[in-house]
């Protein structure tokens, strides 16, 4: 996951300030959430081990990938430890998460709706969101889905653009390329990957799938009976999300923003991306 120096524990400019601010006289105030995680010397992710490449389990039962690197990174450079905690989507999505987890590094769009109840960082990965059908199935165009049910994770944006709301703010205009044609019977999984999943256990009541490009290509890289159709049909800018109802979280996300800043002007990135991807998905993929 790149250079020695890299991967050396740094604790960015946002944390040292917090680390200051309580040595000296004037901060017998209680410890805000950057403080207490590194007093603690871990910081708990949420994550999804049925999501690759992402974050999928691998053949010893440990949870790898991109979101995974990802995470690891952010929490050698605050000088903690990493752990990652299995989340339901809906969970990570809702906000309020009660203290079960300080981050997540879950690839989470940024919309409009998801910052009344998270906060976020700059952007670290950019996806398009593509289709795929069910081998067998007879379609060519997004026109065809109408009429055939189409299977997506619940409380995502595919789920929201389906239901011609999803809200990406000043950008929608820019990311979204397609409307969804009427008539699709739209059928909801606890993940994305599930809808997939089910096709190689031979069930058939679902046709199709949207999910991001990445987890479509993994799928057929697996040998799923998975078969992509045309082009993305909008792009999603993924972020690392806070729960916003924790309210001392401001140097938390200033600190973990920093840190995506400089994995992306070192190029550590664009090399996990290559590493999991064979593509950059760290730059706008709408450009």
């Amino acid at each position: 996951m790149g250079t020695s120096s890299r991967r050396a524990i740094a604790v960015t400019s946002a944390a040292l300030m917090a680390l200051t601010l309580v040595a000296t006289p004037m901060a017998a105030q209680e410890p805000d959430h950057l403080q207490r995680v590194l007093d603690k010397g871990l910081i708990v992710m949420s994550t999804d081990p049925l999501y690759p490449p992402q974050s999928g389990l691998d053949e010893n039962g440990e949870i790898v990938g991109y979101d995974i690197d990802v995470g690891q990174e952010i929490a050698d450079r605050l000088g903690v430890q990493f752990v990652p905690t299995p989340t339901p989507w809906d969970v990570v999505a809702s906000g309020r998460w009660a203290d079960r987890m300080d981050f997540s590094v879950g690839s989470m769009t940024i919309t409009v709706p998801r910052m009344d109840v998270v906060d976020f960082t700059q952007g670290y990965r950019f996806d398009p969101a593509g289709v795929a059908l069910r081998d067998g199935v007879e379609a060519a165009s997004l026109e065809d889905l109408a009429g055939l049910s189409v299977c997506v994770g619940t409380a995502t944006t595919y789920f929201d653009w389906l239901n011609g709301t999803l809200n990406l703010g000043e950008l929608t205009d820019e990311y979204i390329a397609a409307s969804p044609p009427d008539g699709i019977n739209v059928v909801t999984r606890d993940t994305d990957r599930m809808c997939a999943n089910e096709w190689a256990s031979g069930r058939s009541d679902t046709d199709a799938w949207i999910t991001s490009q990445a987890t479509i290509d993994g799928a057929v890289e697996e040998g799923l009976p998975v078969v992509p159709i045309g082009e993305p049909v909008f792009f999603e800018p993924i972020a690392v999300a806070f729960d916003n109802s924790v309210e001392d979280n401001d140097s938390m996300v200033a600190a973990v923003d920093e840190i995506i800043g400089q994995m992306h002007e070192e190029g550590l990135l664009t090399e996990l991306s290559m590493k999991w991807y064979g593509k950059d998905l760290s730059t706008s993929s709408a450009e």
